[in-house]
């Protein structure tokens, strides 16, 4: 019996001794299992994932106003410039010949015993005033001696029935008488001879003046020849 106990103890030691090995059979299944769980965990899709960058903040900040300007400017004092108190040297005077200023022109020069002296200068010329323009009046024919200007009708001309007419130019002298008498034009001559003795002996004018002294002067006149009915 007591055999058989140790040797059941034995039996008993052995089969837990076998029980501790482990199997080729479990250890290949066991790595098989480990096998496909890392496959399906390489199998599973990787998910991209951004990274979040957040914006950084705003920083704001007051400006400071400008200074205001100083009630009091320091105003900078320039030191004053030396003044340089030491004598100066004194030129010696020098004995110069005078300037003499000459007037325009050529100087006259007259000679004399101590030397040639100067003339006081040419005075300037001064113009005389403008003479004005003299006042004329024209010799006009003196009223009381109107009515004796027309000349007899000559004869010959009123039988014939005549008319015509003479123009002339007389020269008056100072005296208001007709010194000179000149044709121009005349109907008939007998017209013409009719006129210049009448003017000769009757005509007579106020002489013509200049700024009323009277001058001799000329004019030109017409004499009218008509006959009328009686």
């Amino acid at each position: 019996m007591a055999w058989d106990a140790g040797q059941g103890r034995q039996r008993d030691g052995e089969s837990r001794y076998g029980a501790g090995r482990k199997s080729p059979l479990g250890l290949g299944g066991t790595m098989a299992v480990h096998a496909l769980v890392i496959g399906a965990f390489l199998l599973i899709p990787k998910e991209v994932i951004d990274t979040f960058r957040p914006t950084p903040p705003i920083t704001t900040y007051a400006v400071p106003d400008d200074p205001p300007p100083p009630e009091n400017p320091v105003v900078e004092q320039q030191a004053d410039p030396r003044i340089d108190t030491r004598p100066q040297p004194r030129e010696r005077p020098t004995a110069t010949d005078p300037v003499i200023e000459l007037p325009k022109g050529d100087p006259i020069l007259t000679g004399g015993g101590a030397g040639d002296t100067i003339s006081d200068p040419p005075r300037p010329y001064i113009a005389p005033p403008p003479i004005p323009e003299p006042v004329l009046t024209e010799a006009s024919i003196d009223p009381r001696a109107a009515a004796g200007f027309q000349p007899d009708y000559p004869g010959t001309m009123i039988r014939q029935g005549v008319e015509g007419k003479v123009t002339v130019r007389v020269t008056i002298g100072v005296d208001g008488r007709v010194a000179a008498i000149e044709k121009i034009a005349a109907t008939d001559d007998s017209f013409w001879l009719a006129t210049q003795r009448h003017a000769l002996r009757k005509w007579r004018f106020r002489p013509a003046t200049r700024d009323g002294v009277a001058v001799s002067s000329t004019r030109v006149m017409t004499v009218r020849f008509t006959l009328t009915e009686r």
